[in-house]
């Protein structure tokens, strides 16, 4: 899988978890909390979306690592490529 279609995935999470934002626009390297209303909420539910959907578990201690479309696709390629 592709970096392309790890942020594609990821959007796609977004889009149904928070169907009212517009992700059309979204960069790649800025915070994805600082570019649309996501909350702490919202966030969580990004990673629930990742374990029940694809099988991706993400640990407390690497939250930090979604915080951008860039860094996500960094982080979760191997997940995926792995699986």
């Amino acid at each position: 899988m592709t970096k392309d279609q790890v942020k594609q995935i990821v959007i796609d999470i977004i889009n149904e978890i928070a169907p009212d934002e517009d992700t059309s626009d979204l960069k790649g390297a800025i915070n994805l909390r600082e570019q649309m209303d996501l909350d702490s909420m919202d966030f969580l539910d990004i990673v629930m979306e990742l374990r029940k959907q694809h099988g991706i578990e993400v640990p407390e201690a690497d939250y930090p690592e979604l915080a951008s479309l860039d860094s996500c696709a960094n982080y979760l390629t191997p997940k995926f490529n792995d699986k």
